[in-house]
């Protein structure tokens, strides 16, 4: 993996993976042949608890996906393209050639599969 500067990484295994600036990935998340773009700024204090931290929470696993800046993906959120078709436009993502993206600021909930 790549790792850019002012990446917050916790005890996550990151393989064939480029993880882009000011990037935060809690532990136990797994990324595999993906592109994590980071965010434009540090959020030094949650003031929405509605939302999850910006990053990549807790027990994540994400596969074959872009995931664009500002992105929050709750813990436990599961990203693949396996079983889904090539081409796909959903809510909060869409799939293009068999790659996942999620784009910029969008909002992954707790336990979510994709």
């Amino acid at each position: 993996a790549i790792v850019s500067d002012g990446c917050i990484i916790s005890d996550a295994h990151l393989e064939r993976s480029l993880v882009g600036i000011r990037s935060v990935i809690q532990s136990g998340a797994t990324i595999r042949n993906s592109i994590v773009m980071g965010a434009d700024y540090f959020e030094l204090d949650q003031t929405d608890s509605s939302q999850p931290r910006m990053g990549i929470g807790r027990n994540c696993v994400i596969d074959r996906a872009i995931i664009d800046k500002n992105v929050r993906i709750a813990d436990g959120v599961v990203i693949t393209p396996e079983g889904k078709p090539p081409n796909l436009d959903a809510d909060n993502y869409f799939i293009r050639d068999g790659i996942v993206v999620i784009p910029k600021n969008a909002v992954i909930p707790a336990g979510f599969w994709i």
